[in-house]
């Protein structure tokens, strides 16, 4: 391969098609510590991973993702602000791509989760 500054636009063009091609091997995404129990055993779940596969088409580090984690019984929805944190390999969210969680400072998240989590959305 020759060096990049004498590859031509269409090789370095190709070249980066290529690596966003590249499936990542794992995304680490966070949530806030004050999601609920029942927040975190949600976007914890094996099915809400696969969904984030099937519906993200790439990652980069420091995306936010606003996504919707479910009803209450009083008809209230939640919706968490994901970050990611890291992605490992390529920049393209795959089927087979790890998705891995950690927590991350408060964000002040509120949804009248009355029903789902004591006294509300945050944990405490």
């Amino acid at each position: 391969m020759a060096p990049e500054s004498t590859r031509s636009s269409a090789e370095l063009e190709e070249s980066a098609n290529a690596t966003l091609s590249e499936p990542a091997e794992r995304v680490v995404v966070s949530y806030p510590s004050d999601l609920s129990d029942w927040g975190r055993f949600q976007v914890e779940k094996p099915s809400f991973r696969a969904f984030l596969r099937k519906t993200r088409d790439a990652a980069e580090e420091g995306d936010i993702w606003e996504e919707f984690v479910g009803v209450g019984c009083c008809g209230n929805t939640l919706d968490v602000p994901l970050r990611v944190e890291a992605v490992e390999g390529g920049e393209r969210v795959g089927d087979d791509t790890e998705i891995d969680y950690e927590v991350r400072e408060a964000c002040g998240i509120q949804g009248s989760w009355r029903v789902q989590s004591k006294g509300g959305p945050s944990q405490g």
